[in-house]
């Protein structure tokens, strides 16, 4: 499904982000992951090399341009063009109401989400026009459209993503270049099993009670895993979703139906 292509992963870390580099250089991609942390990088590149597959970790602060320059740089002179981006780094200021958040973590959750976002698009975008064709996939949250206390500090900086990305989708068309955003829910990987965990403490019940809980909230009866929702990630960044751009694919098992 992505043959041919080059595709830059950021917040590459144990959940959706490994999930994600591993599935699209199954899916015949070279991939480009950035982390701040090389240590789950350094066990997808040998993953993917295992498989047949060509993917690089590249240490990278989406905060800092002069790091995601070197992204960039290292994307091109390794394989020679850019052509997709995932931007699912991400920062969560803790679990607090919104106005007890304290300012400085709404700040980082800010600078990494969607400064970040928008670091990365900057530097790659030049080398989609190149190329004539690109695909920007922006991960975004179930709680922007569907609020759950304690999660908004992290929801406010995904919203001002969600807008980032109509307005990238408006302005780099004429490019050939797309922008798009999945939606994900609750994502059965390390973060919705450490919840669990606390959650399941805090209340003296078992964490598979409230799995279940969560669970029995949307049709499907789950809570999607990481690898299964990155496929809704690889489509849009596929020739498959060729005419879709600006828009919003819900990824969470049909907790929320927009109208």
């Amino acid at each position: 499904m992505l043959q041919d292509e080059v595709v830059v992963i950021t917040g590459v870390g144990p959940g959706l982000g490994s999930k994600l580099a591993v599935r699209a250089a199954a899916e015949g991609a070279k991939v480009v992951m950035a982390a701040r942390s090389a240590d789950v990088m350094k066990q997808v590149e040998k993953d993917v090399a295992a498989a047949g597959g060509e993917a690089v970790g590249v240490q990278c602060d989406v905060r800092r341009p002069e790091e995601v320059a070197r992204l960039a740089e290292t994307a091109v002179e390794r394989f020679g063009t850019i052509t997709g981006l995932v931007n699912s780094a991400f920062g969560h200021p803790g679990w607090f109401d919104l106005l007890e958040t304290p300012e400085k973590a709404v700040r980082r959750s800010m600078d990494i989400i969607l400064f970040g976002a928008l670091n990365v698009t900057r530097a790659v975008v030049p080398h989609m026009k190149a190329a004539g064709r690109g695909s920007i996939v922006n991960v975004g949250t179930m709680t922007t459209r569907k609020p759950m206390r304690g999660e908004g500090g992290y929801a406010v900086a995904k919203a001002a993503m969600a807008t980032a990305t109509q307005f990238l989708a408006l302005e780099l068309g004429e490019h050939g270049i797309r922008a798009n955003q999945a939606v994900m829910g609750w994502l059965d990987g390390p973060g919705v099993r450490f919840y669990l965990k606390f959650t399941a403490e805090a209340r003296g019940m078992s964490e598979q009670d409230v799995y279940d809980e969560i669970a029995a909230r949307n049709p499907l009866g789950r809570i999607p895993t990481d690898d299964a929702c990155a496929g809704a990630v690889l489509f849009l960044l596929s020739r498959h979703a060729s005419e879709v751009t600006g828009a919003v694919l819900d990824v969470n098992g049909g907790e929320y139906m927009p109208a």
